[in-house]
Parts: structure tokens; C-alpha cells; sequence
């Protein structure tokens, strides 16, 4: 050992000159400081050899320091190469003569001494080792031994990649199951946590398999962002941290020049976010092409011309279809002539648990610049919209993707005001953006319990929209969620629905924590301020939908049961008001009577089907179109099911529909349905095949369950079952006077309607009237029934329907 206060030379002085120096900062200074360091470090090498008589070495830095990325208490990681020629005594003191002078200057040092044989073998028996030497970079002695490490460092990295690959994946997936996602936190770890330096660093020894490659759109900015934020926390504290504590904070925005803790947070909150999701596509893509390696090559090419390379296709929407475990475009997909179609793209993949392709929503935003969406939004973009909402938890996903790849602001300015807006409220697991997303997540859970599952899951997602502006943030967001909704195309009505939700999100919660329920003025309060039952339903939903998606604290047994017993005496204090019976009708159109009367005449159904235009064209393009089908037919048994198994034979989604019952119109009388419906992809089915095969399901030469389930295999076989709540049907009480209603609410599927319709058949029931709707991926129905005598159920028959209408859909 050598006298190491020799040894420091003129480097501790220039060092603290450096990291005084204010003008110095960012990149520039952590390369000026390894620089500094690998001057002195060289000395050190060159002045050690000399003394302990040893030729054929070369010291190498590695890891962060190896990429010249130097914070203020980094550690050095070294290692000392040597050709093994040299006596082990003699290169022992040559180490000894390096590591002490940086000991004795405090610093923290990670340090190996290797032959260049011993250090492949310990990269081979080592991950960590192994990325190490990926940023291997000479600093002094024998370059040939470094460039040889080097070289063989990288041949290994690329051979191994298919194995250490996964492996490397694990770890990563460990280390954020054990730091937590540092875009979510209060006081993140800028190293450790999911998406973090870490997860950064991956990235790059991705890139140099050769397998894969991030997405490079930010992810420099970001990385950049992360590590000044690290050397500013390390001159604040004086210690070698990477934990961004609260009472750090305030100093280090100082620092960097952020006006405040909130604004640092939220800039470092969105460098983790474009590492994240960077991490998420690289290592789909990874998967993939180990995937794809996985195929023996003896197999390859055993198929003649392009099908030995043919890959399946399964539609999923209009022009969206899965390949590869993928949600990508058709190749017939023209997004610059259909604006709805990222939000088609999306919905399809969140309801198929996919991930939506980074290319198709890059083809859709560039789209978007040339043709955005109209103002108001067509219905498909709507319902597209509450669909994808409505996914439950592949929607997160999905909606990251979009925000990353600048499509969310196109669609939904607002948003860029609650991105990555912190909480510091404890209770509070997530950025305000993201608990937007996961309380539409818990509302998707929720939608069986509400007779409008779209306004419940919109509002869920807009209840925070007015958190960052000043005032109360209700107020605030309910003046923007009746913006919004309107221009999303929602009718008055339920705009201002959506407006009195967000405005009041919290009013069940903090009225049944704060109040003396039993005071009626507390009761009267509530149900003035919600106004009906329907509004107190939604209400209630979003309640629990929020506090689940707040923390584990901030919903308990406790709590639900005060709530429930609110909403309970508010929903009694509101059905004082007599309700409107809404199982009649309105009067026939004149084509309406004109087909009842055809198809009295012809003992048989009549069809027409009509298509419209829900937004002026553009640029010469077609417009979205909505269809309506009007169907009359001769009153008999079997009419529901049998034209709604048709419509699903024929791939057409109803949206909405409606049957009614006619007075005797010639021999007896004619049922009429008007359907809105959607072709889920391809072009619109000929009428007259439509009445061709209702005409064969009504004599039973048509066998709509067998081709049905023939058709439900197949989709299965192609798709992920969708995550949905299980279906829930009721009877309506109070809710006519003149019939029994049953409503049902479920997953839209193939079929719905059809077992739906078979049901209340097998029931013996009289349907008089029908109200069909779909909300998204939400079907709610509602069903008019009397017994055969013409009169309401009795109670016990009524629970008894709505039972096995329940049982046929599970």
C-alpha cells in the first residue's frame, strides 16, 4: 500500500469547484466530472504500474460511470484488467495502489480485478456483471485489453440475448414489484422504482441484442431529466440517494429551477411515464420476436409461396383486426378517411385484452391533424368511447398508449391539465390523470347497478377534470365535464346529468361521514341537490367507482353501509313524486303504418332499411352513417328471437331498438320493431337476404341457436373473452302500471337479444313493448310483460322470469 494522501493530486479541489459551480449543470457537468475523474484515475494507473513493476493492464470504467454519467456521490465502478502474465502478489498491490486514494477521498467504489478470460466467465455466470461490461470504456493502460472485453462482451450479450433476455425481464419486473411505479409516487426512487434509471438502462442493453429497440420519442429527454434530478438531490442532501423525499423537495425544484414541489413532481412523474411505457412496447416487441424464434426453422418453409409465412388475421372491428397478440389496422384501414377510427382501434382492444399497436395509433394521430373528429362527436365516436371505458382493467393500457403517442390531447384537451397531476394526499394511490382512468376501471365493475352505464362511466372519467384550477375543483369540473359532453354529443339531458355528477361526486360521501342522517334537513339537502332517482343511482355508483379507485383506506364496510343507508332515505324521499308510465308508445309513422299493413296483407314480415348520414362528409370521404331497420310482422310467437338471432346471423350490432305492438290491423294484429343497428365490420347485409332468413327462422327451417353457437365457437377460438361484471336482470318495481318490467343488463355479445327473446318465449309471457339500448359495450334492456290475460305479473311469477332470463345468459 502506497501513501495514498499522495495520491490525490490537485483532483478533490477541482472536483467541489465543479459542483459549485452554477453554470455547470445536466449533461454537460456529469461528463465534465468524468472527465476529472478519468484524468485522475489514469495518473493513479500510470504512477501505480510504475511502482509495483507490472505491464499488460488497463483499467476500465463501467456501468453509469463507464457511460460518463457522473452525479455528485456517484460511485465508481472499476475494473482493473490484466493480461495474466503477471505475478498475483504484483497486481494485488497495483490494486491496492488504485482503490485506497479513492477510499480515502469518501467515495463509494464498486471494484473487480480480472483477466479478460475471467471476466467473460463472470458475465456469463452474472447478469449484472454482464450489463456491466455493455458500457465497458477505457480509461487508461493497455487499450487492447479493454477493446478485446469489449468485443467479446457484446458477441456473448447478442448470442445470449434469447435466454438473458427473460431474465432480464424478470428482474425488472421483480425490482417493481418491490419499489412501486415511480410515475405514482410520493417519494419515488429515481433509480429503483418502474420506470426509473434502471429500467432505462435495460433499454439500451435491449438495443444492443440487436432483438428489439425502445420507442426513442423522449425517452432521452426523459432519461436526461431523471439524472438531473438525482445530481440536484445528491447537493441538496450531501448522500449518495435516490429517494425523492417530501421534505427534500421544495429544495430540489430550487435547485433545477421549478417553481415549486408540484411542478418538480409532475415533470418527474412524466419522465417515468415516457420510460414505462417505452419498457412496455420494447418488451412486447421482445416477446415477439422470441416468440417467433421459438418456430423450429426445420418447419419453416414447408408451406408452398406465401403461406409458409402467412400469419392470422382475426377481425375485431371495422378495420381493425388482431395479429400477433396485437391490435393493429387492416390493411383496407384508411384512417384519413375515418376519424373514428382510433377510438374504434382502442375500444376493440381494450374488449379483446390486447395491446393496441404503436404504428396504428401513430397512423391514426397523423390522421387526425388532416381530418380531426367533428364537434359534435358522430354517435359511433361516442360509443366507441364509453366502450372502451367500459373494458374494466385492459383499459389502462390502452389509454397509456394513446396518451403516449400524442393521441389522447386530439381527442380530449382537458386531459393535458390533470396529466400527471400529483396528489399529496396519502390516501390517494395514483397521479389525478391516472385516477381518472382506474375510477372508470371500478365503474366499468359497477355498470349492472345503473340504467345508464354510459353517463356513469364518462363522468367517472371527468369527476377530477377541474383539479389544478383554481376554486373548488367540483365547481370548477363541472363547467368543463358539460364542455366536454357536449361536445362528445350527448344530449342536453344528459349533459347536464354528467355536469350535477361530477359537480356532486362527493356529496354522498362526505353527507354520510359528516351528517346526522336521522335530521331530515340532512335527507331534504341531498335529494334537492340530485334532483331524481336516476341521478341518485348514477350518484351512488360513482361514489364507490372513486373511493375504490382512491386507495385501499379510503372505502371499508364502514363506510358503504353509510352511504347505502342515505341513499336509501334520499331514493324514499324522491319516489314521492309520482313517475310517468313510460311503457306506451308514440303514434306510428305513416311508413311505419305503411309497412304494418303490407305485412298484414302478405301474412308475413316486411323490411326497409335506411341509412343517414350523421356528419356532413369532408374532403370527398364518405360520412359515418347510422342504419335504422323496420320490421313489421304478423303477430306470432317467436318474433323477438327469431329477428334478433337473424341480425346477429348477418354481424350487425343493435345499438338501440324498439318493438311495439299495433292495433288489429286485417285478421289480428302486426308487431313493429325499429332496430338501430351496426355492421361490427365488413359491409351492411342485402335486405332482401335479411327477410329471406327471417322468413325461415319464423317456420323453424332456419336453426338460429345451432348456427349460433357454431358462430360463438369460432370467435371464441379467435378472441380473449371479454372481463365483464356477470349480467343482471330485475324486475322494476313501481315503474308501470299496466305491465311488469324486466330489465336487463349485461355484456353486449353475439346473440344477446336472442336468448334474451327465447327466454321471456319459454316463459310464456307477452312482450307488449321492447326498449332496447346499447351503451358502448353495455347492453340495457328493458322488457314490458303481462301474463296472458293481459295483466302485470304477480310478484312471485315476475321473480320467477326474471330468473331464468338471468339463468340464459349465464
Amino acid at each position: 500500500m502506497t501513501d495514498s494522501a499522495d495520491d490525490t493530486g490537485g483532483y478533490p479541489a477541482a472536483r467541489l469547484r465543479l459542483l459549485q459551480d452554477g453554470a455547470a449543470t445536466g449533461p454537460g457537468r456529469r461528463a465534465a466530472l468524468a472527465r476529472l475523474t478519468d484524468d485522475w484515475l489514469a495518473a493513479l494507473l500510470d504512477r501505480a504500474a510504475t511502482e509495483a513493476g507490472v505491464t499488460g493492464v488497463a483499467l476500465v470504467a463501467v456501468g453509469g460511470y463507464g457511460r460518463g454519467e457522473l452525479s455528485p456521490r456517484s460511485d465508481l465502478d472499476l475494473l482493473l484488467l490484466h493480461d495474466g502474465r503477471a505475478d498475483t502478489g504484483a497486481v494485488a498491490k497495483l490494486a491496492d495502489h488504485l482503490w485506497y486514494p479513492v477510499w480515502d477521498l469518501g467515495l463509494d467504489l464498486d471494484h473487480s480485478v480480472r483477466t479478460p478470460a475471467e471476466a467473460r466467465t463472470a458475465a456469463r455466470d452474472d447478469l449484472k456483471v454482464q450489463l456491466g461490461l455493455l458500457d465497458a470504456r477505457h480509461l487508461a493502460g493497455d487499450p487492447e485489453l479493454t477493446a478485446s472485453v469489449r468485443t467479446a462482451a457484446y458477441a456473448d450479450w447478442r448470442e445470449s440475448a434469447p435466454k438473458r433476455l427473460p431474465e432480464l425481464h424478470d428482474l425488472c419486473q421483480e425490482r417493481a414489484a418491490r419499489q412501486g411505479e415511480l410515475q405514482f409516487l410520493l417519494e419515488p426512487d429515481l433509480k429503483e422504482a418502474r420506470g426509473g434509471l434502471r429500467d432505462a438502462t435495460a433499454l439500451r442493453a435491449v438495443a444492443a441484442s440487436w432483438l428489439a429497440d425502445a420507442p426513442r420519442g423522449g425517452l432521452e429527454a426523459a432519461r436526461t431529466r431523471l439524472l438531473d434530478t438525482r445530481d440536484a438531490l445528491h447537493l441538496v442532501t450531501g448522500r449518495a440517494t435516490d429517494r425523492l423525499s417530501l421534505q427534500d423537495q421544495p429544495q430540489v425544484a430550487d435547485a433545477l429551477g421549478a417553481a415549486d414541489a408540484d411542478i418538480l413532481l409532475r415533470e418527474t412523474y412524466e419522465a417515468a411515464r415516457t420510460i414505462s411505457y417505452a419498457a412496455d412496447v420494447t418488451w412486447r416487441e421482445v416477446g415477439r420476436v422470441l416468440r417467433s424464434r421459438s418456430v423450429r426453422p426445420t418447419l419453416r418453409g414447408l408451406l408452398p409461396g406465401r403461406a409458409a409465412n402467412r400469419v392470422e388475421r382475426s377481425p375485431l372491428a371495422e378495420g381493425v383486426v388482431e395479429l400477433d397478440g396485437e391490435a393493429v389496422l387492416a390493411r383496407a384501414a384508411r384512417p384519413e378517411r375515418d376519424p373514428v377510427l382510433v377510438l374504434r382501434a382502442a375500444a376493440a382492444a381494450a374488449q379483446a385484452g390486447l395491446p393496441l399497436a404503436t404504428h396504428a395509433i401513430r397512423r391514426c394521430a397523423a390522421a387526425a391533424d388532416v381530418r380531426p373528429l367533428p364537434e359534435p362527436w358522430p354517435a359511433e365516436a361516442r360509443d366507441e368511447l364509453v366502450t372502451l371505458l367500459g373494458a374494466g382493467a385492459p383499459t389502462v393500457p390502452v389509454w397509456e398508449s394513446l396518451e403516449a403517442e400524442g393521441a389522447l390531447p386530439r381527442l380530449l384537451p382537458e386531459w393535458e391539465r390533470v396529466r400527471c397531476h400529483p396528489q399529496h394526499n396519502p390516501v390517494h394511490t395514483w397521479t389525478v390523470d391516472r385516477h381518472l382512468v382506474e375510477t372508470a376501471v371500478r365503474a366499468a365493475a359497477l355498470t349492472r347497478r345503473v340504467h345508464r352505464p354510459d353517463l356513469l362511466l364518462i363522468a367517472a372519467l371527468l369527476h377530477d377534470i377541474g383539479k389544478g384550477l383554481p376554486g373548488d375543483h367540483s365547481v370548477a369540473g363541472a363547467d368543463l365535464a358539460r364542455t366536454i359532453a357536449a361536445r362528445l354529443g350527448f344530449e342536453a339531458r344528459d349533459t347536464e346529468v354528467i355536469a350535477a355528477l361530477v359537480r356532486h361526486h362527493l356529496l354522498l360521501i362526505e353527507t354520510a361521514t359528516r351528517r346526522d342522517l336521522d335530521d331530515p334537513a340532512t335527507v331534504g339537502a341531498v335529494a334537492d341537490a340530485v334532483g331524481d332517482t336516476g341521478t341518485l343511482e348514477l350518484l351512488h355508483a360513482l361514489t364507490e367507482a372513486d373511493a375504490l379507485a382512491t386507495g385501499p383506506a379510503a372505502w371499508s364496510t364502514w363506510r358503504a353501509g353509510l352511504v347505502a343507508d342515505l341513499v336509501g332515505r334520499v331514493a324514499a324521499r324522491l319516489a314521492g313524486e309520482a313517475e310517468p308510465d313510460t311503457g306506451g308508445a308514440d303514434e306510428p309513422t305513416a311508413e311505419q303504418e305503411r309497412l304494418a299493413v303490407e305485412a298484414g296483407r302478405i301474412r308475413g314480415p316486411v323490411l326497409a332499411l335506411h341509412t343517414r348520414a350523421e356528419a356532413p362528409a369532408e374532403d370527398g370521404a364518405a360520412p359515418p352513417v347510422g342504419v335504422e331497420l323496420l320490421i313489421a310482422v304478423p303477430d306470432q310467437p317467436g318474433v323477438l328471437p327469431a329477428a334478433a338471432g337473424v341480425l346477429a346471423l348477418h354481424r350487425l350490432t343493435v345499438r338501440a331498438a324498439d318493438l311495439r305492438t299495433l292495433d288489429p290491423i286485417g285478421d289480428g294484429r302486426v308487431l313493429l320493431l325499429s332496430w338501430r343497428v351496426a355492421a361490427e365490420y365488413g359491409s351492411l347485409p342485402d335486405a332482401d337476404r335479411l327477410r329471406a332468413d327471417l322468413v325461415r327462422a319464423l317456420d323453424g327451417s332456419l336453426d338460429i341457436p345451432a348456427r349460433l353457437a357454431e358462430r360463438e365457437r369460432a370467435y371464441a377460438r379467435r378472441t380473449r373473452p371479454a372481463l365483464a361484471p356477470p349480467p343482471s336482470v330485475t324486475v322494476a318495481p313501481g315503474t308501470s302500471r299496466t305491465a311488469t318490467v324486466i330489465e336487463v343488463r349485461a355484456q353486449d355479445a353475439h346473440g344477446l337479444l336472442h336468448r334474451i327473446g327465447r327466454a321471456l318465449e319459454g316463459a310464456g309471457v307477452c312482450v307488449r313493448s321492447a326498449h332496447i339500448s346499447t351503451l358502448g359495450a353495455n347492453a340495457v334492456d328493458a322488457f314490458y310483460v303481462t301474463g296472458t290475460d293481459g295483466r302485470p305479473l304477480s310478484e312471485e311469477a315476475a321473480r320467477q322470469l326474471a330468473e331464468a332470463v338471468q339463468g340464459a345468459l349465464l
